[in-house]
C-alpha cells in the first residue's frame, strides 16, 4: 500500500491494469435513478455489514430521510449524485457525488466532496465508484474530492482508520479496516484527522477544574437547558456554534432550517441536565451538547422498527450506559477563561449523577490543540481516529 501521507491534491490514481480491466467484466457503475435503485442503494450497507459485532445499523426510516429532498435542509442549495456499482448485477458498492456551493463561498474553494461510501472488499468497485463521482464533481468546475462527508462537515463525516475494536457513540461512524486501504489505492491521501477522547466518568476531576468553577462562579452560570423554552435555546445554541466554530476546518455555518432540523431529530433523547448553557451576565456565551449514547439501543433494534425490535430497543435504552459530547461552543471572546473547562465538570457531575459509565467527547480535529488539551485536561484519553480524505480531480 501506499503511503497516504503528504499532499492529497498531488496525488495520483492508481493506475489500472490490463489484468484489472479484464477483471471488470460484470462491473457497472449506474446511477440511481428508479425506486429499485434507491432500495439497492439504501440496504446495501445492511447487507454488507450483516453480523458485524461493531457497526451499527441506523434505522431504515433516518437513511430514508437523509436523502429526502424535502426533509433535509441540504439540499436546499446543495446537489447530490448517488451511484450503485453492480458486479454481475449484485450490488457492491455506493457513492454519493455532493456540491456544496455554501462551502465553495466560505472557503473560497472549488472543493466537491464524496459521502455514504460503502463497498465491499473490491477494489475495482471502490475505484470506478469514486472515478464516477469525481466525474461528476469534475464537470461543476470543481477540481477536488474530500470525504466521506455526510452531506457537510456539520453531519456524519470521516471514516474510522483506528479504534476497530468497539462501537462507535451515537452520531459517529464506522467502517471495516479494509476502507482506508481502498481509498489510499484509488490515491486519496489524509486530508484531516478527526480524534475521539475517552474516559471513564466515574473517575474525579482535576481539583483545578473546581477551583476554576469557583473563580468564575461571580459572573458565569452553568445552568441546564431549558426544554420549555426549546426553540429559543435552539437559536441561541445555533449563534454561539456558528460564531466559534467559524475559523475551523472544513467548517461552514449551518441555516437556521439545518440546525433547527437537527436539533428536532435529537431531542427525543436529550437529557437535559447533559445539554449545558453558559451565560456570563445573564447573556449566552457558550453551551456543551451531550447526548446518551443511543447507539446501544440502536444495534438491539437491527435498523427495523417492528413491534419486537422496538421492545428490544426500549429494553436497551434502559441499560445505556455511556454518553458522548457532541459538541462545545464557546465565543471567541470568552475563550481561554475557564468556561470550557466548567462546563465539561458540569457534563461529568450529571453523567456520574445519571449513572453513566463512561464519556466519549468527539470529534475534535487534530490540529485544534486547544481542544486536544483540554480534552487531555479533564482526564481523557485518545481512542479513535477518524479520517476524512482527498485527492485532487
Amino acid at each position: 500500500m501506499r503511503d497516504t501521507a503528504g499532499d492529497p491534491g498531488e496525488r495520483a490514481r492508481r493506475p489500472v491494469t490490463a489484468d484489472a480491466v479484464r477483471r471488470t467484466a460484470g462491473l457497472t457503475v449506474t446511477p440511481v435513478e428508479t425506486r429499485a435503485d434507491r432500495a439497492a442503494f439504501l440496504g446495501l450497507p445492511y447487507r454488507l455489514h450483516r453480523g458485524s459485532a461493531r457497526w451499527v445499523p441506523p434505522l431504515r426510516r433516518d437513511a430514508r430521510a437523509l436523502l429526502s429532498r424535502s426533509r433535509n435542509p441540504f439540499f436546499e442549495y446543495g446537489e447530490v449524485a448517488l451511484f450503485l456499482a453492480r458486479r454481475g448485477g449484485e450490488p457492491v458498492g455506493r457513492v454519493a457525488a455532493v456540491s456544496n456551493p455554501r462551502h465553495t463561498e466560505f472557503h473560497g474553494s472549488p472543493d466537491g466532496f464524496f459521502g455514504l461510501f460503502e463497498c465491499a472488499d473490491d477494489l475495482l468497485a471502490a475505484d470506478a465508484l469514486l472515478e464516477t463521482a469525481a466525474d461528476w464533481l469534475r464537470r461543476r468546475g470543481l477540481t477536488s474530492m474530500s470525504g466521506p462527508v455526510n452531506f457537510s462537515t456539520n453531519d456524519e463525516c470521516g471514516m474510522l482508520v483506528d479504534g476497530f475494536d468497539r462501537r462507535p457513540a451515537v452520531l459517529m461512524p464506522y467502517n471495516p479496516p479494509y476502507y482506508p486501504l481502498l481509498l489510499a489505492e484509488c490515491g486519496f491521501g489524509a486530508a484531516m484527522d478527526l480524534w475521539a477522547w475517552e474516559r471513564e466518568v466515574a473517575e474525579p476531576a482535576d481539583p483545578r477544574l473546581a477551583r476554576v468553577a469557583e473563580r468564575l462562579a461571580s459572573h458565569v452560570r452553568v445552568r441546564p437547558v431549558d426544554m420549555r423554552d426549546f426553540d429559543a435555546e435552539v437559536a441561541r445554541m445555533r449563534r454561539i456554534y456558528n460564531a466559534a466554530w467559524e475559523s475551523n476546518w472544513g467548517f461552514v455555518p449551518m441555516t437556521e432550517r439545518e440546525f433547527s432540523a437537527q436539533a428536532r431529530r435529537l431531542r427525543p433523547v436529550v437529557r437535559p441536565e447533559l445539554v449545558l448553557m453558559a451565560e456570563a451576565d445573564g447573556e449566552p456565551v457558550g453551551f456543551c451538547l451531550t447526548l446518551p449514547d443511543v447507539n446501544q439501543a440502536l444495534y438491539a433494534a437491527g435498523g427495523r422498527l417492528t413491534p419486537r425490535s422496538a421492545l428490544r430497543m426500549a429494553s436497551a435504552m434502559r441499560r445505556i450506559d455511556g454518553c458522548r459530547v457532541v459538541a462545545t461552543g464557546v465565543l471567541p471572546e470568552f475563550r481561554r477563561r475557564g468556561v470550557e473547562a466548567v462546563m465539561f465538570l458540569r457534563t461529568l457531575e450529571a453523567a456520574r449523577g445519571l449513572g453513566y459509565r463512561t464519556g466519549e467527547v468527539s470529534w475534535i480535529l487534530a490540529t485544534n490543540a486547544a481542544a486536544n488539551s483540554a480534552a487531555s485536561g479533564i482526564g481523557c484519553a485518545r481512542s479513535k481516529t477518524y479520517r476524512i480524505f482527498k485527492r485532487g480531480i
